[in-house]
């Protein structure tokens, strides 16, 4: 058996800016696991020189967009080979790049495609330069990269892969490649490769014009590809679930949305999970080495952190949160205090996610939270997204406005190292989705494994999982909600939240307890890649 796993971004560590949120860190995670449980996997994504963006605050509460040159060379090898594929009538030559990931017990080696070579057109050279950052041609050109690209790299450097693992829909093209080798042979196709979509809405699907993708993709078109992607436009998610011998969501309900977008199509679910070992801080990690001896290796041996002295568990926290305090402070001059209940927000700001849904009452909110809580927001927009902008420029404006009121910053630029400090260091993750549109989500399980608690949406994997006031808190469930009615199930919650953090300090360490025993041996990569092992791969 030999993996190959196709993702468009891979989040492996914060000095390599192949990732922008979510999806690529999970790629990331799944990686170091299949590395740590020695499974014969190897990896293929892209190289951008450009990365997605450096995030900046202008004085007016504007996001700003910086793109720094990023050299691969102190991070991996250039191996000493070209693929060379045609592309509108001439060569287009792509250079691959090798990272290794060493686990506990194997390596995997990550293989990045590189177009910026100066053999190629100036326009070509650009194709693998920005994450997310390019017109529909420009898409489909690296989606051709990293599909067809990645697939003859891989016929040379690693040849018997047994099966084509294609981590959304960007990766579709690939399965044009391995049609093409086979003669047209769809069944024989479909027996190599497995899919898995991570997007609950149809916009967030990759659809091309037929014109366009005949230009760039040529003879790798069959004659029947409108019966395969689409009959108007070439769907890759339809293309990829066509060719595919199994396909799967990354939550229970996503499952569900999924077959319900694609009916007709056997589409199961495994959901998402979190690199414990990446992400566990050095305060747990050390009270996970005392108590839970063989937690690396097997982290659901976690659910006996039930029996880790309370004591033990608070002083962790509390080291854990003076840190991210510090640095709140020190980056924004907000004289944050480690005593105080602190709240944290950290996503891509776009509409579904609800960023600024605690606004909605902002005497309920002055009320509630004046010197007991404390909120931390951080997250980038996309560059393309007016609204996702406007919602950063409203955090902004309104910790200035009611700065005597609210104890609120946005900390910009929002990377795996952020990511890291704010989740170890949080009392509680809020997270405010409309569901169903969170196909799983993972920054908080990352909480879980540092004693902090969630207050979120029954959405994605936390439905799977929550016991409100038992192991975190739900807001709502209810798919026809409105802002208002969320908002005000939110401040329900808020209210006991709060209550219960000042008012019942030892509950609020049971609830702690049980948000590590509970979320934490079930919602890591470990279990997720051997579930993938066992269900698919094999």
């Amino acid at each position: 058996m030999k993996v190959a796993y196709f993702s468009m971004e891979i989040g492996l560590n914060e000095n390599i800016p192949t990732y922008s949120g979510g999806l690529g860190i999970l790629a990331g995670d799944h990686i170091k696991s299949a590395a740590d449980l020695n499974v014969p996997l190897v990896a293929v994504t892209l190289l951008y020189k450009r990365g997605y963006f450096v995030q900046s605050i202008n004085p007016l509460g504007q996001q700003e967009e910086t793109y720094p040159y990023f050299d691969p060379r102190a991070f991996m090898e250039q191996l000493p080979f070209k693929v060379t594929l045609k592309l509108e009538g001439r060569d287009l030559h792509i250079s691959v790049w090798k990272y290794t990931q060493v686990g506990l017990t194997g390596k995997v080696p990550v293989y990045f495609l590189d177009t910026d070579l100066p053999i190629n057109a100036p326009e070509d050279r650009l194709i693998t330069q920005y994450l997310y950052g390019g017109d529909q041609h420009t898409r489909i050109c690296q989606e051709k990269v990293l599909g067809i690209g990645g697939y003859l790299a891989l016929k040379r450097l690693e040849p018997g892969v047994t099966t084509y693992h294609m981590n959304e829909g960007h990766a579709a093209f690939l399965t044009l490649a391995l049609l093409k080798d086979m003669d047209g042979n769809e069944e024989k196709t479909r027996d190599k490769c497995i899919f898995t979509t991570h997007t609950p809405v149809p916009a967030g699907h990759d659809k091309f014009h037929y014109d366009m993708a005949e230009e760039v993709l040529g003879d790798y078109l069959p004659s029947n590809i409108r019966s395969l992607a689409g009959e108007d436009l070439l769907n890759t998610t339809l293309l990829a679930l066509n060719l595919s011998r199994a396909a799967n969501g990354v939550s229970e309900l996503h499952g569900e949305i999924s077959r319900r977008m694609f009916p007709g199509f056997d589409i199961g679910h495994i959901t998402n999970g979190v690199h414990h070992l990446s992400w566990t801080g050095r305060e747990f990690k050390e009270l996970f080495d005392r108590h839970v001896p063989t937690w690396r290796q097997q982290p659901q041996a976690l659910k006996g952190a039930l029996n880790i002295p309370t004591d033990e568990i608070r002083e962790a926290k509390l080291s854990a949160k003076k840190r991210l305090i510090s640095y709140v402070n020190s980056a924004t001059g907000a004289g944050f205090s480690h005593e105080l209940l602190t709240i944290c927000f950290a996503r891509r700001a776009t509409a579904y996610k609800r960023t600024t849904l605690t606004f909605k009452d902002m005497e309920y909110l002055t009320n509630l939270s004046f010197d007991r809580v404390q909120f931390i927001f951080a997250g980038k927009a996309h560059p393309q997204d007016g609204a996702g902008k406007e919602l950063i420029k409203e955090i902004v404006n309104t910790g200035r406005q009611y700065e005597k009121q609210l104890r609120l910053v946005f900390i910009p630029n929002y990377t795996i190292w952020l990511a890291s400090l704010m989740t170890r260091g949080t009392d509680v993750w809020l997270n405010t989705p409309r569901r169903p549109r969170e196909a799983s989500g993972t920054s908080g399980m990352k909480v879980c494994f540092n004693g902090g608690v969630n207050m979120s949406v029954l959405d994605g994997w936390w439905r799977e999982v929550c016991r409100s006031r038992i192991n975190g808190w739900a807001i709502g469930d209810d798919e026809d909600q409105t802002d208002e009615e969320a908002a005000n199930d939110l401040y329900q919650d808020l209210d006991d939240l709060v209550t219960t953090y000042y008012a019942n300090p030892k509950q609020w360490l049971a609830i702690m307890k049980n948000s590590i025993a509970d979320v934490t041996p079930v919602f890591n990569t470990h279990r997720m890649v051997t579930e993938y092992l066992r269900t698919y791969y094999l």
